[in-house]
């Protein structure tokens, strides 16, 4: 019976990375709800178009500064070769996200004929955000803020020396 080893990150050291990688995103979240109601309640405080728009105005400062959180403090390692690309795919799922949490409270208010305040604030900030934040998590580390390819194997290094060294001894260590 031959032992094996393995060079990567056990199960466990994993699920600890992701726990840590959870509680961030889960901050940088937290900061986005935040902002978003205190543009939105600073926005109600004016009067003509911006009353009217106040939750886009909100949603869109919202998106924008949990970008910047995500970017900049959670996935700061992760590979930004193409702004243009990682910013339209958050903008994407971001959105994605926010039909999630609407579509359960559409489901909740028009299927399910839950029409309280109180059903309508559970469905769309309880159950709609869950759903939502859950998508958005794997969509972004999965898509949108790609982890940097891993490094090559020792051993494949050590090989690749080797041959390079036979072909052009210059190159030898």
């Amino acid at each position: 019976m031959t032992a094996t080893t393995s060079t990567g990150p056990s199960l466990i050291q994993r699920l600890r990375g992701l726990s840590g990688e959870v509680i961030k995103f889960g901050i940088v979240g937290a900061a986005g709800v935040v902002v978003n109601a205190v543009v939105f309640w600073v926005c109600l405080q004016g009067e003509g178009l911006i009353h009217s728009f106040a939750g886009f105005i909100a949603t869109a400062v919202a998106i924008g500064t949990n970008y910047l959180g995500y970017r900049y403090w959670l996935y700061r390692d992760r590979d930004a070769a193409s702004r243009k690309r990682e910013i339209t795919l958050f903008l994407i799922f971001s959105g994605i996200g926010m039909l999630i949490e609407n579509g359960i409270l559409a489901f909740s208010v028009h299927v399910l004929h839950y029409t309280s305040s109180g059903s309508q604030l559970i469905a769309k900030n309880v159950v709609g955000l869950a759903a939502g934040t859950v998508f958005r998590f794997f969509s972004y580390r999965t898509w949108v803020f790609k982890a940097m390819p891993e490094l090559a194997e020792p051993q494949v290094v050590d090989e690749a020396e080797r041959l390079l060294a036979a072909e052009q001894p210059q190159y030898a260590k």
